[in-house]
């Protein structure tokens, strides 16, 4: 039997530490159950983090830990899944490839959605993968050798959410290292919605809105991006601004995969999935993280495009798909647990508990929680296998 996984994000990573621990609970072997793991690198890269400065060191490798869980990896890009027959096409270094399976997990992840705006594919940036943050960090330290004219000194990002004031807020400390402590550099946030992090609320947002001030970046609210060219952006309102660098942070959908799976999908591209995360009507798939639309409780409360939500839906995907193999029960998914730990750059950090979002920590305290799940906690778990196996317990992981 052949567990497939697509995806190497962090769905796809506790989707096989999961399978593979419920393979070790039930005594079952690698020849018994293959679990295998589809993707173009063994590396996880730290999404979350690619606002941050030195985006190439963002990565975590996942070869070794694979091993030791008995994981096989497959390096490739899978291109095609045909559902009736179940298999799966990949491309790779080898050339194309067609595997089987008995049970697949879609953990594609997401992609930043671009719209089709004049000139945002010619002159916008963003910090959506690892090559794109990379070639945003490159850009900002070739403005060093530019005259300070022409907008240089001044970053517009486009999107007031999660990524677009972590990224904003963060800018203002990077430009100074690269131009000079001196230098007067401008940051602006665009939002079409009429108040900064939209999604947030009333009681965390005068704190956000209190942070932006502190650290001098501007919000045009109520104004979407029109066009940009290189002598800048021109916004919605008609107000054009002068800048060498827009950063598009304005939403994310599927990854395309997902279209490919005869099943009903949201408007952002994920799959309907039930409460194991299967695809209804569609034998033998699962959907996790980004790629799936998941009821996190009986609430009517749905998982985010998160790596909070990624993690954990991973571990039940995994657990669920190995289950059905080895004739043993599912375990329904379920997350009552939330929490927002949003970065601030230097005005600190923002965690909040709950749907409703009350504020638990601000400041320097929550800049130390913020530190701590990026650096430790999202982070693969050793190479070795006990240990490995007991980090992927579905009801245990991200239980904040």
């Amino acid at each position: 039997m052949r567990l497939l996984i697509i995806g190497a994000g962090f769905a796809g990573m506790y989707t096989a530490l999961s399978a593979a621990r419920l393979r070790d609970i039930q005594g079952a072997s690698p020849d018994d159950l293959e679990i295998a793991l589809i993707a173009p690198q063994p590396t996880l890269v730290v999404r979350p983090r690619l606002y941050e400065p030195k985006p190439e060191t963002l990565t975590a490798p996942l070869l070794d830990v694979l091993k030791a869980i008995d994981v096989n990896y497959i390096q490739g890009s899978a291109e095609t899944v045909n559902t009736e027959a179940r298999t799966v096409l990949i491309t790779s270094p080898r050339g194309p490839r067609t595997l089987s399976y008995d049970r697949l997990v879609i953990a594609t992840g997401s992609r930043l959605f671009r719209p089709n705006i004049p000139g945002l594919a010619e002159h916008g940036f963003s910090v959506d993968s690892l090559d794109d943050a990379v070639a945003l960090d490159r850009h900002l330290h070739g403005l060093a050798e530019r005259p300070a004219v022409n907008g240089r000194d001044t970053v517009v990002v486009a999107g007031g959410g999660f990524t677009g004031i972590e990224a904003a807020t963060e800018l203002p400390a990077r430009l100074r290292k690269i131009f000079g402590k001196d230098s007067k550099t401008r940051v602006i946030i665009v939002e079409r919605n009429g108040a900064i992090a939209p999604d947030m609320g009333e009681g965390p947002r005068p704190l956000i809105e209190d942070a932006l001030r502190k650290l001098g970046v501007e919000t045009r609210l109520g104004a979407g991006v029109a066009s940009l060219d290189k002598s800048g952006v021109t916004l919605s309102t008609g107000e054009h601004i002068e800048t060498e660098t827009v950063v598009w942070a304005a939403g994310i959908r599927a990854a395309p995969l997902t279209a490919q799976i005869p099943a009903e999908r949201d408007n952002f591209g994920r799959l309907l999935v039930d409460r194991d995360l299967r695809v209804p009507g569609v034998a033998g798939v699962f959907a996790t993280g980004d790629a799936a639309r998941a009821a996190c409780d009986d609430d009517g409360n749905y998982a985010l495009m998160s790596c909070q939500h990624a993690t954990r839906m991973g571990a039940f995907a995994g657990n669920n798909a190995a289950a059905e193999l080895l004739g043993v029960p599912t375990r329904p998914y379920h997350q009552k647990a939330y929490v927002t730990c949003l970065d601030l750059g230097e005005a600190g950090a923002l965690f909040t508990r709950g749907w409703e979002r009350k504020v638990e920590m601000v400041g320097d305290v929550a800049k130390k929680t913020k530190r701590e799940i990026n650096t430790v906690w999202i982070y693969p778990p050793k190479a070795e296998r006990a240990a490995a196996l007991a980090s992927a317990d579905p009801e245990r992981v991200t239980d904040l």
